[in-house]
């Protein structure tokens, strides 16, 4: 794309990460790994993430790099996590979760140990989400940056 005018604004809609703090760095790099991925199907419309291909001056090019912004955001636990997901359920937002059952085993293990466990039971390591720039804020205002 050369015509970058007819890009929808950049601030009107962005990705958020929300990771819990007191789960190890590898463990959360590892969850927003899936969150990020698990996002894009819920999404569904690829168009609607406006992705944008980048090219160098050598014309290496580097694809699929969004248009929109991606925050990232520490929860001090996991409640906190549960409580944004549930305001995202009601509002009918995309968003995928990581919880601490889906670390352990095969994916077929994965799935069993959550489903053995009740949802107040879960440990959230993060949720991912997308939407209008305005409402993700409504819902993520109060949490800091993840440094």
């Amino acid at each position: 794309m050369s015509d970058y005018s007819s890009l929808p604004d950049e601030t009107s809609k962005r990705f958020v990460a929300v990771l819990n703090k007191k789960v190890e760095i590898g463990r959360l790099f590892n969850a927003l790994g899936h969150m990020s991925a698990g996002l894009v199907n819920q999404v569904g419309d690829v168009e609607k993430l406006c992705f944008l291909q980048y090219q160098d001056k050598d014309e290496g090019i580097h694809p699929s790099i969004s248009h929109y912004p991606f925050i990232v955001l520490k929860a001090d636990n996991s409640n906190k996590i549960r409580t944004i997901r549930n305001e995202l359920l009601e509002r009918k937002i995309p968003f995928t979760d990581f919880t601490d059952t889906m670390i352990i085993g095969s994916s077929e293990q994965q799935v069993m140990a959550t489903l053995d466990k009740k949802e107040q039971d879960l440990e959230y390591f993060g949720i991912c989400m997308f939407g209008e720039t305005e409402h993700l804020k409504e819902i993520t205002g109060k949490f800091s940056l993840f440094k």
